[in-house]
């Protein structure tokens, strides 16, 4: 064998051959070591990181001389390193780019604060910290240690995006990294810097002045379109950080048009989509994308679809892996849904998020006053749509009219909307749905009118299209003939 040619040889498991002690060059004590599980052995360290459930399924290796790394088992699954040490909450956590930082960290902090690594470096730190979103959320300050250089700085500032005002960033002013603060003999100092981390704050303030480039450049349109054009024609389509809210009676149909907008957002884009249909099983949900995609209304009993087709249809909708179904088992306090939704958006990455719908949140908050309940919701809704950049489509129900209910096709208008005046106030789009269910006609009593009843964007409102429900293939499908509308 070479002599240039480093070997690793991984350590034993095993807890009674495991190797702890001091790391003296680094000003690492056997203590820290030992709370950490990092193994020493002659010129190598080793790294354990583990599972949810704290088993130990992957290791990084570190040959001291050569600094050179490698990793064995399956480090993508496992958690951050040495975040199965602590349990979520409380005031600080601090996240560190490398094993060795968070050890000389969490030994210059006292050992009194949970301290963890990102697993892959700069380059993987916002994957990293996705991964663990709900754990790191859990504490009130989010305390980001990058190293000192370029690619620390930015992943310092991309991990801090995920958190907003509960990130701080130390800024070190000495050395690279906190494990060269420690083995220099200046801890003093990374404490002060570390207590001295900012808030972060995001760029936004910008002068007037500045804005020509911007001003002068074409409006970019929406990324994915309505399934149906008559709505496009008013609205201009589905854009991002904007909340729509799709409002009708009891029973008219509300939740098969979000299916059919979740459809077709699916086939038209490569984003992951959220799905919280409060009212029905993921089982329903799913069954009725599925329905979507092959043209059977899966639902009912008797459909006849042989497994092929069943499982192509499962394998083309849910199969992408881009759609996340919220399981709610009863728990849809709004403290639940606003987290899932973040976590939706900031975690998983889903641009587009249906919630359907909103009395069942406000029918479970404690505070007794319906339209105090609404106000909350709708605020921390709207807020969380401005903060994540995601499109919110929102289902909301309407008070009954005086005369001709809407089961019988009344119109919709903003004054309907159930509870408080914030629905309307603080969503950008509302869609009005009518229909009049107790119909003679087969085709009225199937047909939903689309009314858009305010429009942030554009301006433009009104009746805008209808859509015939077909009982055969459970589709909802434009009408493109006005005449009579």
């Amino acid at each position: 064998m070479q002599d240039n040619v480093t070997v690793f040889k991984p350590m034993t498991i095993n807890n009674n051959n495991k190797v702890y002690q001091s790391i003296p060059d680094r000003g690492l004590s056997m203590a820290t070591c030992k709370f950490y599980d990092v193994q020493v052995n002659n010129d190598q360290h080793t790294y354990p990181y583990m599972d949810a459930s704290g088993v130990e399924i992957a290791h990084k290796y570190r040959v001291v001389s050569t600094k050179q790394f490698r990793s064995d088992g399956n480090i993508k699954q496992a958690l951050l390193f040495g975040q199965h040490l602590f349990s979520g909450g409380g005031r600080f956590v601090t996240i560190t780019e490398g094993e060795l930082d968070a050890l000389a960290a969490y030994q210059m902090t006292g050992s009194k604060y949970p301290v963890v690594s990102i697993k892959t470096g700069a380059q993987g730190a916002v994957k990293d910290c996705k991964a663990s979103y709900e754990w790191l959320d859990t504490f009130e300050n989010i305390i980001i240690s990058f190293d000192n250089d370029a690619p620390g700085k930015q992943a310092s500032k991309d991990v801090a995006e995920l958190f907003g005002s509960k990130a701080k960033i130390v800024t070190l002013s000495k050395y690279k990294d906190a494990g060269d603060y420690l083995s220099k003999g200046d801890s003093k100092l990374y404490i002060e810097q570390w207590w001295a981390a900012e808030r972060f704050v995001p760029d936004g303030i910008i002068p007037g002045s500045t804005l020509w480039e911007t001003i002068n450049t074409p409006i970019e349109r929406a990324k994915v379109m309505y399934p149906w054009s008559g709505l496009n024609d008013l609205t201009y389509g589905i854009r991002k950080s904007e909340l729509v809210t799709v409002t009708a009676g009891s029973g008219l149909g509300k939740s098969q048009v979000l299916r059919e907008i979740v459809h077709h957002i699916l086939m038209e884009t490569k984003d992951n989509i959220g799905l919280m249909f409060l009212e029905e099983t993921v089982a329903r949900t799913a069954r009725s994308i599925m329905s979507i995609h092959c043209n059977k209304p899966l639902h009912i009993p008797d459909v006849d679809i042989d497994e092929k087709e069943m499982r192509d249809a499962f394998e083309e909708t849910l199969g992408t892996d881009r759609l996340y179904l919220f399981d709610h088992f009863g728990s849809t306090n709004i403290d639940n849904i606003v987290n899932r939704v973040k976590y939706m958006a900031k975690a998983l990455d889903c641009q587009y998020v249906f919630l359907d719908h909103l009395s069942i949140i406000v029918s479970s908050q404690e505070n007794g006053d319906e339209r105090k309940a609404i106000d909350e919701v709708m605020t921390r809704l709207r807020m969380l749509v401005q903060e994540t950049g995601i499109s919110l489509i929102l289902v909301s129900h309407l008070r009954r009219p005086e005369g001709k209910g809407h089961e019988e096709g009344a119109s919709t208008s903003l004054a309907q909307l159930r509870g408080s005046a914030s629905i309307a106030q603080l969503s950008d789009m509302v869609l009005g749905l009518e229909r009049s269910a107790q119909a003679q006609d087969v085709v009225e009593r199937n047909t939903t009118k689309i009314r858009v009843l305010k429009n942030r964007f554009s301006g433009l409102t009104g009746e805008c299209c209808r859509l015939l429900y077909t009982h055969d293939t459970g589709r909802l499908t434009e009408i493109v003939d006005l005449e009579g509308f």
